[in-house]
């Protein structure tokens, strides 16, 4: 196939461009080039796509497949209007942020959306809002010819949020007492970004359009955390916090500078990581084992460093300052 991949430089981006040259396709990728190059063997096409004119190299031949993940409304909405009349077949790869409700266990692609953002800017907080703009601009312009992949928690070796990679870098660093919040039974649901990367790829070469739930099998974060450990070795004290006591001392939720990833306090929340992925599975989605997917995280976070400042987790220091005044 030719395949357009509009960004292509980054994580996801450049697993897909990677898998598809692999898979014998011709890739172009169309990027500002700023955060980063291409897989081996794509071409590059240089934009800004909030520039006029960002697709005029690209919309003067036809595409068999074309891929987007952006998150700004503008770029899809002028991708829409230039390049929808030359493409056989579009993906663009959505979020589990889109719905508009996160606390019905097992919710699937039927449930409401969030209201389309009227921006063409987004900000972290109109995340959801944004994609679920994207959404529907390439769904009026495309119709049946659209594949909407929503993933939630994406994993695996690259992951600069620091999300899925904390518990089990965190296990390998050493065996001292280990903080955790104090949620056995709260429901996760990873998927590795190979996985991702193969499912997209395979429905882009069968024509498949429709919405789709690509999330990993349902477990707890228990699971998780004997999992991570395991993996991690450690054989330590596990100390579980009340997740009360731990949003009094300022320790954040799911991401960022001074987190617990994976923690959700908030009820309206606390289904985020337990949607249904069933048409996923039946349309030739395929996990690899959780045991797998740590064991790839954990070799990038050591080539990383154990020790390095975290886009998401605590630092060692942090840990056992809170361990101090739980224990006190």
């Amino acid at each position: 196939m030719d395949l357009l991949i509009l960004g292509g430089t980054q994580w996801l981006g450049r697993g897909l461009a990677r898998e598809a040259l692999a898979r014998g396709h011709r890739v172009t990728c169309l990027a500002r080039g700023e955060a980063g190059g291409v897989a081996e063997g794509a071409r590059l096409v240089r934009a800004d796509r909030s520039a006029p004119g960002a697709y005029d190299d690209v919309a003067r031949r036809e595409w068999d497949a074309v891929i987007d993940v952006t998150r700004q409304p503008g770029f899809a909405r002028r991708a829409a209007a230039d390049l929808a009349p030359h493409a056989r077949h579009w993906t663009f790869i959505s979020s589990g942020n889109v719905y508009a409700r996160h606390d019905e266990p097992g919710a699937d692609e039927a449930a409401d959306l969030m209201p389309p953002l009227e921006a063409d800017v987004s900000t972290p907080e109109t995340y959801g809002e944004a994609k679920s703009a994207i959404e529907l601009a390439y769904r009026q312009a495309l119709d049946d010819r659209l594949l909407v992949i929503r993933p939630g928690l994406i994993a695996g070796a690259g992951d600069a949020s620091g999300r899925s990679g904390y518990w089990v870098a965190r296990a390998a660093r050493d065996d001292g007492p280990m903080l955790v919040p104090d949620m056995p039974e709260a429901p996760v649901q990873a998927i590795h970004v190979g996985d991702l990367v193969r499912f997209t790829l395979d429905a882009v070469e069968r024509g498949l359009t429709g919405r789709f739930n690509a999330v990993g099998d349902r477990i707890t974060f228990a699971d998780w955390l004997e999992r991570s450990r395991a993996i991690g070795g450690h054989r330590g004290e596990v100390v579980a916090a009340p997740t009360a006591w731990l949003a009094q001392r300022g320790v954040a939720e799911w991401s960022g500078t001074d987190s617990l990833p994976l923690w959700i306090i908030d009820p309206e929340w606390n289904a985020f990581l337990d949607r249904s992925n069933a048409a996923a599975r039946a349309a030739g989605l395929r996990l690899r084992p959780l045991d797998d997917l740590l064991e790839d995280v954990l070799e990038w976070e050591v080539a990383q460093g154990l020790g390095r400042p975290r886009g998401a987790g605590l630092s060692a220091e942090r840990e056992r300052e809170l361990l101090a005044a739980l224990r006190a």
